[in-house]
């Protein structure tokens, strides 16, 4: 497992209720995987993730790809979100990937993407993203 800034911070909650888990990281490239539990628990009643559930998990993708291009450096508060829903989620395991596809001195822009076990897109986002010292957000 690549070694990264998140080693560093304890887990959040929500993190940890999503399944969330770091896969694999290219910090110079601002690219990250992770990987989410999709639990029978957050579906809807037709039997799918709901689509917060699946907006909480491309956050928590993106915001992330930010914090280890940076070394920690630069925690992330979301300004904006769009979301695609591109097909019905299945409880099972999730995939998200972000990449950052421009970072400011106090805005970062980055795309991420969700897809299910089999390979099927799930959801696509892009997102801006305020920057702040992690000394000051970490606290």
């Amino acid at each position: 497992m690549i070694a990264t800034a998140l080693d560093n911070i304890p887990m959040p909650p929500v993190a940890k209720l999503l399944g969330w888990r770091l896969i694999d990281a290219r910090p110079q490239d601002g690219w990250i995987r992770m990987a989410f539990d999709g639990k029978p628990d957050f579906c809807n009643p037709a039997g799918f993730i709901q689509g917060g559930i699946l907006s909480s998990m491309l956050d928590d993708t993106m915001g992330p790809a930010v914090f280890v291009m940076t070394e920690g450096r630069l925690f992330t508060t979301t300004i904006t979100m769009t979301v695609n829903f591109l097909a019905p989620a299945k409880p099972g395991p999730i995939t998200g990937e972000a990449t950052v596809t421009q970072l400011g001195k106090t805005i970062a822009f980055v795309e991420g993407k969700l897809t299910a076990e089999d390979g099927t897109l799930l959801a696509t986002a892009s997102s801006s993203i305020r920057l702040v010292e992690a000394a000051r957000a970490l606290r």
